[in-house]
């Protein structure tokens, strides 16, 4: 069973960068579509990036576009979150999610109904 795990969250000031990343394992292939989710204090989770299995599809939700870049490393079995300028806003713990689901497109990336591989998450803290 896949399973992934997330790493690379921390405390940093605003206007700093930190990079996520979502390691797979407990498979023998990655091909999967991959999202970041992230849940505020009080809020409900909500999509942040998108990646397709070929690495040539990627989304961001409008927060983030242009901070934030979506990348993946297959011969790793990761996937990064390399988020810059950021702000107290952006505080959450960040959430990877993973399907095999092939029939995602606008307005679908972030139906988490979709999504079959959760990471139990990771602390970003934007704060002076």
């Amino acid at each position: 069973q896949l399973q992934l795990v997330e790493s690379g969250g921390g405390l940093v000031q605003p206007g700093g960068s930190l990079r996520l990343s979502c390691v797979a394992s407990g498979t023998s292939h990655f091909y999967y579509n991959i999202a970041w989710f992230r849940r505020a204090p009080g809020s409900a989770r909500e999509g942040v990036s998108y990646i397709h299995t070929s690495g040539g599809r990627t989304n961001y939700a409008d927060s983030v576009k242009g901070r934030f870049t979506i990348s993946r490393d297959d011969a790793k079995n990761t996937v990064y979150l390399q988020m810059n300028s950021l702000k107290p806003e952006d505080t959450a713990v960040y959430y990877c999610a993973a399907t095999d689901f092939q029939s995602l497109g606008p307005g679908s990336y972030y139906f988490e109904d979709k999504y079959d591989y959760w990471g139990q998450g990771t602390q970003v803290t934007v704060s002076s």
